[in-house]
This record gives C-alpha cells, structure tokens and sequence, in this order.
C-alpha cells in the first residue's frame, strides 16, 4: 500500500510525472469507463495524468479509504484543485473543484501493472461547465 501511498503523492502540487511513472511495469494496464477494451502502456497513463494536471495545477489528493488483498489495492480518494487550464475542451474557470474516485490496483512485484479507476466525471464537468 505504501507504493500507492508514493503514487499519489507524487501527482500533487503539479506532479512529478517522471516519478510516477517509474512506479508502473513497462506494459502497464489502464482500464477505463466508456472503453470498451483496456488500453497499454506507460505513456497511455501519462497523457491521462498530464490532461489532468495541465486542468488543475494544484491538485490535492486525499487517500479517504484503502485496503489490499493478495496483489491488488483497492482505493476511495478525493480530489480538490482549482481548474487554472483547459480541460475536456473547457477553458479555465478558476472554480474550485472536488471530487472522487474509486479505484483498483494490481501489483506485480515492487511496481504498480494495471488499475481500474471510476472517477466521478460527471460531478466534476458539472462544476466547470456550469454558469456561475
């Protein structure tokens, strides 16, 4: 769990995406909602971690509950930044946003090699997207 712990943190405050990807196998999994197949590779993650950060440059992250049995890790987190650049072809609000994810995540050695993530899409975009 603490490698998880370390993912995290390094996605803070603008993020070390370099380091965080040093946490993940080479042939890394990301599953997706809306996808209908999994899609591979570090740099997959990294374009996600990237879109998110370049949209909320001051994202906190909140581990809220987490557990493990045998490889994987199961994670309740929330999330809170304010939204200084585009995101999902939204331009910067300034809002100050939060919200929360459910994630899971199989371990191979010392390294993170697939997740399943649930964020609650909807609630953020509805906080950027709406007239203030």
């Amino acid at each position: 769990m603490e490698l998880i712990r370390r993912a995290y943190t390094t996605l803070e405050g603008g993020g070390d995406l370099e380091a965080s990807v040093e946490l993940l196998t080479e042939n890394f999994i990301v599953n997706l909602p809306g996808l209908p197949e999994p899609v591979y590779g570090r740099e997959v993650w990294k374009l996600g971690a990237q879109a998110m950060l370049d949209g909320f440059p001051d994202l906190q992250i909140d581990i809220e509950d987490m557990f493990a049995a045998g490889d994987k890790v199961a994670v309740r987190v929330g999330f809170r930044g304010t939204h200084r650049g585009q995101f999902q072809g939204v331009p910067a609000t300034q809002r100050a946003v939060s919200f929360r994810s459910i994630e899971l995540y199989r371990m191979e050695g010392d390294k993170i090699a697939e997740e399943w993530v649930s964020p609650d899409m909807f609630g953020l975009m509805q906080q950027i997207s709406e007239p203030a």
